[in-house]
């Protein structure tokens, strides 16, 4: 009788139940490392993390890696020894000059990921758990944002910025892009706050605080957090997008974005002046999508 007693009890705040699903987790994960589909983008996405992270090492290896040092003599020059991209209209060599744009587009998919995930975790959360007044503040204040056209917003925005730089142009994105990781935070604390160990951990008189932090936020982030990846292949195209049109990050800052927009005259005459940076940017978003559709895919029950 008590064996059976302790086999239905609600699992308290304190018990073994509650990271039941945490050796699934790793399971998968152990799955996920087996399979090519998720391996090959895992390791582009981890290859142009490094490219931004050192750009120096990766644009050493065809020539002296110095996005820089240009003299106008090679103006518009074809790929040489030592310059496999060939130069820019500025006699700059264009190898060097899309390594180092790695570092400022994908640290703008970073940065504005980071940001919109925070501000998607505390409102989603606030949203799910208190209902009421709470919910409906942040869910009418989501409609204003799903309602308002995305790009005429951010370049409005971005106009009364005196400076664009990776922060600023980091902090518009993440202006415009917290309402959809909001809503599905707040549907999974939604479907969590109605468990057992939470209404256990209320009972014992756990404050709502305690329960957000400790039971509800680590089970209910696993949807938000595998659609990250997915979101900062997003953010990149839509960073590259914005300085393509003129509003974004300008020179001298290098980025995909910034050799697209001057690329747009002269493509015609050099076309790897286009075709470079966007083959990098194409594999960039491409490896964040394709890694998220894959943590999607396997962390999400309904389509295992």
């Amino acid at each position: 009788m008590t064996s059976a007693l302790r086999k239905t009890a609600p699992a308290g705040p304190g018990s073994s139940a509650e990271p039941a699903v945490r050796p699934a987790e790793r399971g998968t994960l152990h799955r996920l490392l087996r399979r090519p589909r998720f391996v090959l983008p895992l390791a582009l996405v981890l290859l142009l993390c490094a490219m931004a992270a050192v750009p120096q090492a990766f644009a050493g290896w065809f020539g002296h890696g110095d996005p820089h040092q240009c003299s106008l003599e090679h103006s518009g020059q074809g790929p040489t020894s030592g310059h496999p991209f060939g130069y820019d209209v500025q006699g700059c060599d264009l190898y060097s000059n899309v390594v180092h744009g790695a570092r400022d587009s994908i640290s703008i998919g970073l940065l504005t990921t980071v940001l919109t995930l925070a501000v998607a975790v505390v409102l989603g959360s606030l949203a799910g758990y208190f209902g009421g007044v709470t919910d409906m503040l942040v869910s009418r204040l989501m409609d204003v944002f799903f309602g308002f056209p995305m790009l005429v917003g951010m370049i409005v925005v971005l106009e009364t910025f005196s400076v664009h730089s990776i922060l600023s142009v980091s902090l518009v994105l993440a202006l415009f892009s917290w309402p959809v990781l909001t809503r599905i935070m707040r549907s999974s604390v939604l479907a969590v706050r109605g468990l057992d160990y939470v209404t256990a951990a209320r009972e014992l008189g756990a404050g709502p605080l305690r329960i957000l932090l400790r039971h509800a936020v680590p089970n209910a982030i696993m949807p938000v957090a595998v659609l990250t990846s997915i979101n900062i292949g997003g953010v990149i195209t839509a960073e590259a997008a914005l300085t393509f049109l003129g509003v974004g990050l300008t020179a001298p800052a290098i980025s995909w974005g910034v050799q697209l927009n001057t690329a747009q005259q002269y493509f015609t005459v050099h076309p790897g002046l286009l075709l470079f940076p966007a083959l990098f940017l194409s594999l960039a978003v491409l490896g964040f999508v394709l890694l998220g559709d894959c943590l999607r895919d396997a962390f999400d029950p309904r389509l295992r």
